[in-house]
């Protein structure tokens, strides 16, 4: 049985023998299931249920999920839910549009239940409903507020996807600081969580664009730091 306070996920698959086998598997652990076998219908229920976090299958019929993660994001109170993308492509260039579409991890299929349980169980951790500690950070002209999930720019109020803004934070955590790719991977993704080599790149040319190019540096061969 499900408390009240229980996560809830949205399950998005086109082949329902995938999505029956992640729903035993996420309501065995107490979590909340909701499903869709479509990308108009994920839509839908996203709006509806408001879940925590959208397990979206990258290749399916009309509305790709990729497609599906762009309107997500675009849409009002569901721009910072976590996605993550199930596929059984390998290639770059698929992670790479999936992350530009503003996911926030990858889950490989064939799905083995137990990894798939646990990933998600720690992507929910980190969820922004989680308790964070009221803090703000500022510098060269961004102000973050880690407890309103929040960055300021002159006027602007951003809104950014969960990875980009936590890759941010770790930067502006301390400015002037050389933060090495592995430490990077570390503090943003896990060491548990195997993703790409270019993710960071994706992430911190996004970054650029909201931000502007000017305010993180690339250190060649090292790494990247926000500039003082």
């Amino acid at each position: 049985m499900t408390s009240a306070m229980a996560k809830k996920v949205l399950l998005v698959d086109d082949e329902e023998d995938i999505i029956d086998l992640l729903r035993y598997n996420l309501e065995r652990e107490g979590i909340q299931v909701v499903s869709a076998t479509n990308g108009n219908e994920a839509l839908k229920l996203a709006m509806t249920e408001r879940p925590d976090l959208v397990v979206l299958d990258i290749m399916m019929p009309g509305m790709d999920g990729v497609e599906v993660c762009n309107e997500l994001r675009r849409t009002p109170g569901l721009e910072d839910t976590l996605i993550v993308f199930l596929t059984a492509r390998t290639e770059d260039y698929s992670h790479i549009a999936g992350y530009e579409a503003g996911g926030d991890d990858y889950i490989n299929k064939p799905v083995r239940p137990k990894v798939f349980v646990n990933k998600v169980q720690a992507l929910l951790k980190r969820t922004r409903g989680g308790q964070v500690a009221h803090s703000i950070i500022e510098a060269n002209g961004i102000r973050m507020d880690l407890e309103r999930i929040t960055v300021t720019t002159g006027e602007e109020v951003l809104q950014l996807p969960k990875k980009e803004f936590e890759l941010l934070a770790l930067l502006m955590s301390k400015p002037g600081k050389v933060f090495k790719r592995d430490e990077i991977y570390a503090h943003v993704w896990g060491n548990d969580i195997f993703v790409g080599d270019r993710t960071i790149d994706v992430h911190i040319r996004k970054l650029r664009e909201k931000i502007g190019d000017d305010r993180i540096g690339t250190v060649k061969g090292m790494g990247y730091k926000f500039e003082a």
